[in-house]
Parts: C-alpha cells; structure tokens; sequence
C-alpha cells in the first residue's frame, strides 16, 4: 500500500532541488534539475519563469515515478526577492530579474531615495533601499522598458509563479513582501499604498498569507501536468533562506541560520524589530516572528568559479587541497565581492580581489582563500548584527557546503562560533515539505530532523585568523577606489 508522502521544490540560483518525504520526516528521495541564469549585461541576472514550471513538473513526475507514494500536499520556495512582472492574464511580459546579485536599479534607488527619504524608508520598510530591494528593479523596469511596463499588472516571485500554476491563486508571503522595499510595512504586516502606487503604479499587488497557510488546492490542469492528485493543499511558500531556517528549526529568538550555498544567507531571529542601515529588517516566515537577516552575493559561486577555472571534475579534490593549504592559504587573502557585495557592504560595485599571490601559491591556496573569505564576510556581519542590537545565542548551519568538514570549521574557526548540525542538511525544499505536512498533520521540526553534530571552533586557529581578519577588513578601503573605476570600465 503506498505511503503518504509530501513533496518540496525550491527553485534556486543554480538549480531547482525537489524532495519526497515521508510524513514522519523520512527522506524517501530527492531530484535535482540544473539551470544558469541568462547574464544580459555586467551585473544583470535574470531566468525565464518558463524555466520554474518545467522543472516543477519534471521534478514532481520523478520523485512520484516509482508509484510507491500517495502526495497529500505541496510546498514550494525560491530564491528572492525577484520580479517577474505579468499582464493581466499572467503571461510574463519579460524574464524575472533576479534578487541582489542583480545591481542594475542603482540610479532608481538613488531617485527613490530622494523622494521618499532614505530614513523614513528604513523606518517603515526595516531596510535601507539596495539592489537586494524588489522595488527599485520594479522602477527600473518602468523607466527603461516602459511599453512593456505599461502591459504590466502583477508581480510574481519563483514560489508565488509555481503557486499560481498549481492552484490559480494570485498571492505572495509576509516574508518576501517584506523584501519588496518600500512597498511594505513591516510594522503594519501589509502593503503601504502610498509607496505602492509611487514606486509601482498599476501593480495589482497580490493578497498576502504567512508562509505555512494553504494558498489554495491543486487544480486539475496542474494535476494533469505534474502527476499529482488534484485537490491536495498547497502552502503559501516563501524565499529559500527562509525555507531554509524552518527546515532546522532555527526560529528561536537568538537563532541565527548560516545558508552555506550560492550564495551565503544569514538570518537572526529577534524579538522586536531591529533596524540597521547595513542589514535587512524584515518580517519572519512564521506569523509573529522578526529577523534581522544579511547576506554575501557570493559563497559557493565562488568556489564553482574556480572549479570550472581550474577544470576540476568536482570539488572533492580542491577541499583535499585546501585542507592541506592550511588556515590562511599561505599569505593569500581574497574579497569575495565577485558579484558586487549585499551586507554589510552595501556596495553593488564591489569586486573580487585576491591579494598576496606569488608564484609559488596553488590551486588548494586558492580555493583555501575562498572558503576562508566566507568565513571572514560572515565574522563581519555577525558583528554588525550584534552592534544593531542582535543577541546571538546558537548557530545553526544548512545547505549544500556543509556536506563537507572544512568549510564549516573553517566558519567556525573564524568566528570563534559554534554551528548545530542537523541530520538533513538539504535546506529549502525540505523546509517546504515541512510546510506542506503542517497542512495536513502536526510535524515538529525537532521531531523531523534531530540535531546530529555541532562544529566547534579550532582554538589553536584564533590568533592567525584573527590578524587575517584584521586585514580583511582593511583590504576593501584599501582597494574600492581602483576597484570601482574597474567596475565603471566593466560597465562600459
């Protein structure tokens, strides 16, 4: 007799990660189905939203393709915020442009500014106004596209597409409204009209539900396209760093998630709202919650750059290398602001410097350096969470680089940290399996997925990583002049 089973799918940066599991918890399978995003100009990203629906269903018809289950409910998540802008029959005007590794809405940022007061709109919005914010790439879609603007009427994000494609619903999450500076009100928990209709005018923004409410049921054009039985519950969904601090339970005030992926994601829990002109302020995932959440534009990016650059098969072989490099890469010191940097620098155009190199340093050095840039952009925004009022009391990490000892110890050696590891590390998709078994039965995250390891520090590491991290911090000021004309020739 097949066994109830719920399924998740998260549509990443890089690829789309769906999972099958058990209402007890149990992995029963997962599926995994790659993509890269189109890169029109220097710092532009964007995905066909074509690409979210198809690999859904392909996801769905193979984690269900042995016929040993029956699915009671979905739930689904993606990266964020982006904007995919529709006409009002739903049909995309244009491909989503993609969260903040996305830089192209500076000067709408700055107008935005101007007009609405870069104070008042970290009041009401939590965030300053940066390239991370869905409403400037609205705005800039107005100003440089403007027939096809005049089309638009809704906005979507990756889990509010598959959501519409799977129940017909038009809705969007607390959370990632939140994100969509300054159309929001993180006091108020709803859309702030005025802003609205000055920074997205003929927007219908969508009704808004928390991210474990049913935005609706399967339909039975869904059912017919993705295998799946028709009327089951659907969740609302959220973006992926949020699905990810469900899926190990760090929602706890104090709780601070590390999402070791792409890119890398941190989001702290606190009991009130916090304000930092450097961070985000924004609304949790779960009704009643707050975080204080930064993230790097770029982690595992980084790491993939170099494999492909090095022409390695995987990244097994350059982790053996960099563990043999040992802590501070022989003299190597990288910024990894590949992709301009989010938080804490606030600065889309930063870029990546590697300082030290001779000729006697190796890929392992290299890739050493790379996982240890991590470690020192999570060390600096820790302390700027702190200085904003943050309370930090545990760390839990999740993701695809914790699958491995390094890179975690490293982090943890850096920041003088521990990290809980729990059994599933897979992150999103299986946070929006969480969501969708909620639907249907009580599932405690504890309960789903125990605590299996906790990554202490290395205190023999402490004094070499705490001098390199004092140069660290030095290395930007010392380098964003020459940096930014660079930037200003990439441009051009």
């Amino acid at each position: 007799m097949p066994r109830n089973a719920v399924i998740g799918v998260d549509i990443g940066t890089s690829s789309s990660k769906g999972v099958l599991v058990g209402l007890d918890g149990t992995l029963i399978r997962s599926a995994v189905r790659e993509h890269t995003p189109s890169r029109p100009g220097p710092g532009r990203f964007e995905m066909d939203a074509a690409v979210w629906w198809r690999e859904f269903t392909g996801l769905a018809r193979e984690l269900t393709a042995a016929g040993d289950v029956t699915v009671a409910a979905v739930g689904v998540s993606g990266m964020g915020p982006c904007v995919l802008l529709t006409d009002e029959h739903d049909t995309p005007l244009r491909p989503a442009i993609l969260y903040g590794v996305d830089t192209r809405s500076v000067r709408q940022i700055e107008r935005i500014e101007k007009r609405l007061g870069a104070e008042a709109v970290i009041r009401r919005g939590g965030s300053a106004l940066t390239t991370q914010a869905a409403g400037p790439k609205i705005a800039w879609i107005a100003d440089e596209e403007p027939e096809l603007y005049a089309r638009a009427r809704r906005l979507y994000m990756p889990s509010s597409w598959l959501v519409r494609k799977l129940t017909g619903a038009y809705v969007l999450d607390h959370h990632s409204a939140s994100q969509c500076t300054p159309l929001y009100d993180t006091h108020a928990c709803r859309w702030y009209a005025p802003w609205a209709a000055e920074v997205a005018p003929g927007i219908e923004l969508p009704p808004l539900r928390w991210s474990g409410e049913a935005a609706g049921t399967l339909t039975a054009e869904a059912a017919r396209q993705t295998g799946l039985p028709a009327g089951i519950p659907v969740a609302t969904g959220t973006i992926d760093a949020w699905a990810e601090a469900l899926s190990v339970g760090a929602q706890r005030n104090g709780d601070l998630m590390l999402m070791y992926g792409t890119t890398m994601f941190l989001v702290h829990t606190v009991p009130e709202p916090l304000i930092s002109p450097s961070l985000w302020g924004t609304v949790g995932a779960l009704p009643g919650t707050r975080n204080l959440a930064g993230g790097m534009a770029t982690s595992g990016a980084v790491t993939n750059w170099l494999k492909d650059l090095f022409a390695a098969g995987d990244h097994a072989e350059l982790t053996r290398l960099a563990a043999e490099s040992g802590p501070g890469a022989n003299g190597l010191l990288m910024l990894p602001y590949f992709s301009g940097e989010r938080t804490p620098v606030m600065d889309p155009d930063a870029r990546g410097v590697i300082a030290g190199l001779t000729l006697s340093h190796t890929r392992g050095d290299l890739y050493r350096a790379a996982l240890e840039a991590t470690g020192f952009g999570v060390r600096h925004n820790i302390e700027v969470i702190e200085a904003a009022g943050g309370d930090i009391r545990r760390v839990v990490a999740v993701g695809g680089g914790t699958q491995g000892p390094l890179w975690t110890q490293i982090v943890s050696d850096i920041t003088g940290r521990p990290q809980e590891l729990r059994s599933i590390t897979i992150g999103a998709s299986y946070g929006d399996a969480l969501l969708a078994a909620q639907l249907v039965q009580d599932a405690a995250v504890d309960d789903w997925n125990p605590v299996r390891a906790t990554v202490t520090p290395s205190t023999g590491h402490t004094g070499r990583y705490a001098d390199l991290y004092a140069l660290y911090r030095q290395l930007y000021p010392a380098t964003s002049a020459v940096v930014h004309d660079l930037a200003a020739l990439q441009d051009r």
